[in-house]
């Protein structure tokens, strides 16, 4: 027996720990990240009785989510699980140097957010960078170990050309020389298959001795197995998700898997009927969030192509149907290896999943050709403000986006300047009232703004959650009104039933209601079909919206998004490809640049607004003209 297979031996007779993921990765997975706090803590006294090795419950998109979409605070949210889960460690994801957000931070706000985060309740740091560049996980692993946390190195999991085993192995080692207390097997995308995991385990253990945890998505099926060879290989913790919120994009089921080592000398001991109400209690919860479930949430072997990972895919379509382009998520998912490629193989995990997946989008979506528009994070790969990607990236791509700016080669986070702290915090002003408030705005400075002014003004409102479809009805888009409904006016109650709808022109449509067994009439003006209001695009169009783009000089946006800078004033010279306006779509900054040369006669935008493509954001007048 070769010293591997020992190894994994030597593990029987141990029972495996299980890290439960429902309040984290299963619903980031599986419904867009949208579950709020409010639907976790009636469960959660259930899931402390259970004996996890762990739950995973913070970090990853949770944070972005609570502030962007459902106005919670995620520092509350922190505070309040640690207080009703006093016996479970928690747990969270942390992109190292890139924390929460989407760009490295400064050492010291990296510190601080470790410190926060572990004062607030975390007790283990699963600790990665999308690169797998050891210099950018160091600072985060080190600040983990001061604050007497549980420190995991995690190996972001992919395969490509550049990619092998003794590679992974090297960096646990890295991990173990600097004082990890564990290391896991991050396969962010589940196409990792049952021998190579087994592989992978064993030569963890064998070579490198800290305890393993194996965290793999189910998108291509092959995780249940997975595990199961992992727990084989000498696994000590594995990740899964209850039933409800388990299997496709998220996890293999934690009832099924426990089920599978029952009776075993590895059996996690974790009692099935606890396990079932816990199941019981979250099927009724993901009801309520029918609205995100996305058709590309199930089992599909095509990820071991596209490697597109389980927590973005659910993202990634709900994008798409924003701008009405998800007709065209297949194009997109065969986009993205070709991109993947072009930047050097980077593992696709965040951010590199959101820079990659963002630009195959947009060289998809974008109406022109490849790279036509290319994301401000895609510019800052290609210089190495990330780290070092894994390949060599596409020269003549880099070229194209970068022109002739300096290409870096140390760690990122050292052109920083040193401590950004403070000057975060003076950014922030009287809008944070805590240091938790501070690193909020530092990980989304626009969108925590923004929060920050509603909680103030008592105005924090969460997404609406739209009533799920009655028995037998269709799900209904969102904005969609069912036909047979009620409404109160003024006190009294009215039932209407949609009974049939016309057309009597491009500007005007009939429906026919039915009111209290009343038959009414109902004229629908089709603003958008009214033309354009004449003379410079400063003036609005029809119904107060913005014009369409329609003239060479009219710059528009190829996706729906926000505003964040607007980089020009009114009568200012500019050239061709000058960048005129940057807005946030998909999470990415882009540069909108001036599809001409000349001088800005009309902005149409400001900082904060929200605009959709093809809206006329900027006018450019030809010199002349």
């Amino acid at each position: 027996m070769n010293s591997a297979k020992k190894k994994a031996a030597a593990a029987g007779g141990k029972p495996v720990g299980v890290t439960e993921l429902v309040l984290r990765d299963g619903h980031q997975s599986l419904i867009a990240t949208r579950m709020r706090l409010d639907d976790m803590l009636p469960v959660c006294e259930r899931l402390d009785r259970v004996g996890f090795w762990s739950l995973e419950a913070w970090g990853g998109a949770t944070f972005d989510a609570c502030v962007r979409f459902l106005r919670e605070d995620p520092w509350e949210r922190l505070r309040k699980l640690r207080g009703v889960l006093p016996n479970t460690r928690l747990q969270m994801l942390l992109r190292g140097q890139n924390l929460l957000g989407y760009r490295h931070y400064a050492d010291d706000v990296v510190r601080a957010f470790v410190a926060k985060a572990a004062e607030n309740g975390i007790d283990v740091f699963r600790v990665f960078d999308a690169l797998n560049d050891f210099r950018n996980m160091e600072v985060c692993l080190k600040a983990v170990k001061e604050a007497g946390k549980h420190a995991q190195g995690a190996i972001s999991y992919t395969t490509s050309p550049v990619h092998e085993t003794g590679g992974f192995v090297d960096l646990a080692k890295r991990f173990a020389d600097a004082g990890c207390d564990s290391v896991a097997i991050k396969d962010m995308a589940g196409i990792m298959t049952p021998p190579a995991c087994f592989e992978l385990v064993a030569r963890l253990k064998d070579e490198v001795g800290l305890p393993v945890a194996v965290h793999s998505h189910y998108t291509s099926g092959l995780a249940g197995m997975c595990m199961l060879r992992a727990v084989e290989a000498g696994a000590d913790v594995i990740d899964t998700a209850i039933s409800p919120f388990a299997e496709g994009a998220s996890h293999p089921a934690t009832e099924t898997v426990c089920a599978a080592l029952r009776g075993t000398e590895r059996d996690p001991g974790l009692d099935p009927a606890q396990l079932d109400s816990i199941a019981d209690y979250f099927r009724v919860v993901r009801r309520k969030y029918w609205q995100y479930e996305s058709d590309f949430t199930g089992v599909d072997p095509r990820v071991l192509k596209h490697h597109v990972p389980g927590g973005m895919i659910s993202n990634l379509t709900n994008q798409l149907k924003e701008q009405g382009a998800l007709g065209q998520i297949d194009e997109v998912l065969e986009e993205i290896p070709r991109v993947r490629a072009d930047l050097g193989y980077p593992p696709l995990v965040t951010p590199t999943s959101q820079i990659v997946g963002t630009q195959a989008v947009f060289n998809v979506v974008g109406g022109g050709k490849r790279y036509q528009t290319v994301t401000n994070e895609v510019k800052n790969l290609l210089r190495g403000l990330y780290g070092a990607t894994p390949g060599k990236v596409d020269e003549q791509v880099r070229k194209d986006a970068v022109g002739d700016e300096e290409v870096i080669d140390c760690r990122p986070a050292d052109l920083l300047g040193g401590a950004e702290l403070d000057k975060i915090r003076a950014e922030a002003g009287s809008l944070a009232t805590s240091e938790e408030d501070v690193l909020t705005y530092a990980m989304f400075p626009e969108i925590a703004k923004a929060y920050l002014q509603e909680r103030a003004a008592g105005q924090l409102k969460p997404e609406e959650l739209l009533p799920p479809p009655a028995p037998g009805e269709a799900p209904r888009a969102e904005g969609e009104v069912p036909s047979e409904f009620r409404i109160t006016l003024h006190g009294e109650t009215f039932h209407i039933k949609l009974t049939g709808a016309g057309l009597k022109s491009a500007e005007q449509r009939p429906l026919y209601f039915n009111v209290d067994g009343v038959t009414e009439e109902v004229l629908i003006e089709t603003l958008d079909q009214a033309p354009a209001a004449a003379g410079p695009a400063a003036t609005a169009g029809a119904g107060g919206g913005r014009p369409r783009a329609s003239e060479p000089g009219h710059v528009a946006t190829p996706m729906p998004g926000n505003v964040v800078q607007v980089l020009v004033k009114e009568g200012q010279a500019v050239k061709e490809g000058e960048p005129v306006l940057v807005i946030e779509a998909m999470k990415m900054e882009n540069e909108i640049a001036a599809p001409i040369a000349g001088t800005v006669v009309a902005i149409l935008v400001s900082v904060g607004d929200a605009v959709k493509p093809n809206e006329v954001l900027v006018e450019i007048h030809k010199k002349g003209k």
